[in-house]
Parts: structure tokens; C-alpha cells; sequence
């Protein structure tokens, strides 16, 4: 069984190259997910708390701009997204969602990206579930945002349209009510990536994604940010300085441990949640 190793108070030698936020193994369509012990009962799945810093009602009238979108979501993607409580592997996200609260409770944590050392990991799976997870409580509003600009797939999974988004909101085409969309989930929001765009790293760093995070923390008890993968290009190491925490989402028995390694080295050590193990063999 895997565990969360706890190595923030150990020398930067005697560190690991990650923390592992695991689960007892159960198959689902795309992955499998690690259970820590005692997770169950846990108090932190509690109602979380709205920010004040909003007045309730201002806060309507602006989710009320927020275009209403039929989704049609991939239910083998989307695994809390129907009514079947007990579809494979929704359990192991509600365990992720937990342990993620009582960390928490700990430090200052809103904003969280999703990211991976190489492509085809299944961030995006992870980030998109992790998102239903939180907005399955009651009075938890959770933003999803598509932040990969160069091979963005939430959009496919939700089975709505990719723009406008992100990149219109970056270049400063759109302001952000323009961009987030509200499905069927009442409590899920969703900023899908927006048009193809060039030079991407140039236009995540340009100021603008900062400005949106800063605007909408207020609003949204979590935000859910799907990067790019982390050894190929820059963008993740550059979102992730504006996030609290990051998940590195690892695929079991496929990535090579040195890779994964370097990766991790991309990231600042203190903003390191852990590691989702993604397809770990049965029995392991």
C-alpha cells in the first residue's frame, strides 16, 4: 500500500523526489487511485466555508453573466457526473478530495494545478474528476479551468465548446464572465482553453492569468487548473507560480522515476502536494 510521505521538515537530502497521495487500488476506466488510511473519517469533507470577502448578492449577479451550457459530458471520463454514486472509482476521488482539505487545514490552499511529467499520464482525467469531486458538496462552488493551450481535452470531456476561454481571456479579448461556462453539475464551472494561440508560454506569463486567478479567488472555494505536461514546455512551471499546490499525476509502470524526478525539479519543493498514482497494477 502506498502513503503520503510527510518530508517537509527533513534536509533536502533525505527528501524523496515526491510525496505519494495513494489509495488501496481499485480498477476504473482510466485509472487507479490510492486510498490513505483513515480517510473515512476524516471531518474534512465538512461543508467548507464561503469567502466574505464577496457581498452574497454581487455574487449572484456576476455568476448570473456566466453562459448556461447543455454539456454533454463522456461518462467514462466523467465519473460523478451522472447519478451513480457508486460508479468505479468515484470513491477513490472523494478519498483525494479529503486528503486535500486536511492539507488544508494546514496551510492556505485554493488553487491547485494538475500537471504531469510527460503527456498521456491522465492529468486531465484526474483534474476534471478532482473537480466533480469538490463541487459534490453542498455550498462548494469549484472552477475548472483548461489551462492547457496547446492540447486542450476538458472541453471534450465536459462535450461542450472550447471558446471563448482562456486564450481570448489572456489576449485580452473577453473579460472573464465572458468565458466561464455553467453545465447541469450547479455547482461546477468550467473555462475551457479558448482558441489555438501562438507562442503559449509568452502569453501565460503576460500578467493576465494572474490577474483572473486574483479576481475569481474570491468566488470559488476551489480552483482546478489543468496544465500541460511539465518536461516538454514551460507553461506548467509558469501557472504553477500562481497556484498554492500542485498534483503531479504519474502513470505506474510507465514513467521512468528519473523523469519524474526532473520534473518535480521544476516545481518549487514547499508548493508539492503529492503524486497521484495513475493505473497501478492489481495487487500492488
Amino acid at each position: 500500500m502506498s502513503r503520503m510521505y510527510d518530508t517537509r521538515k527533513k534536509p533536502e537530502k533525505e527528501r524523496p523526489a515526491y510525496k505519494v497521495i495513494g489509495i488501496e487500488e481499485v480498477e476504473t476506466p482510466e485509472t487507479r487511485i490510492a486510498e490513505a488510511p483513515g480517510s473515512d473519517s476524516a471531518p474534512s469533507d465538512a461543508m467548507p466555508q464561503m469567502s466574505t470577502a464577496t457581498d452574497p448578492i454581487a455574487l449572484e449577479t456576476l455568476l448570473a453573466h456566466c453562459p448556461s451550457t447543455a454539456w454533454v459530458p463522456d461518462t467514462k471520463a466523467m465519473l460523478l457526473f451522472g447519478s451513480e454514486e457508486q460508479v468505479g472509482g468515484a470513491e477513490e476521488f472523494r478519498t483525494l478530495r479529503s486528503q486535500l482539505y486536511q492539507l488544508r487545514d494546514k496551510q492556505r490552499l485554493r488553487r491547485i494545478l494538475v500537471t504531469s511529467s510527460v503527456p498521456k499520464e491522465g492529468r486531465s482525467f484526474v483534474a476534471a474528476n478532482l473537480a466533480q469531486a469538490m463541487a459534490r458538496q453542498p455550498g462548494c462552488r469549484v472552477l475548472l479551468i483548461d489551462g492547457d493551450l496547446r492540447n486542450p481535452s476538458l472541453h471534450s470531456a465536459l462535450g461542450t465548446s472550447a471558446t471563448p476561454g482562456l486564450s481570448e481571456y489572456l489576449l485580452d479579448e473577453t473579460e472573464e464572465f465572458g468565458i466561464i461556462q455553467r453545465g447541469q453539475m450547479g455547482n461546477l464551472f468550467f473555462i475551457p482553453c479558448g482558441r489555438s494561440v501562438s507562442g503559449e508560454a509568452e502569453v501565460v506569463s503576460n500578467g493576465r492569468l494572474k490577474l483572473l486567478l486574483d479576481r475569481l479567488e474570491p468566488i470559488f472555494d476551489w480552483i482546478i487548473i489543468d496544465s500541460p505536461s511539465a518536461m516538454p514546455v514551460s507553461d506548467a512551471s509558469l501557472m504553477a507560480t500562481f497556484c498554492d499546490g500542485i498534483l503531479m499525476v504519474v502513470r505506474s509502470n510507465s514513467t521512468p522515476f528519473d523523469i519524474v524526478r526532473k520534473a518535480r525539479q521544476r516545481f518549487p519543493y514547499e508548493r508539492l502536494l503529492g503524486v497521484v498514482l495513475n493505473r497501478t497494477p492489481a495487487g500492488v
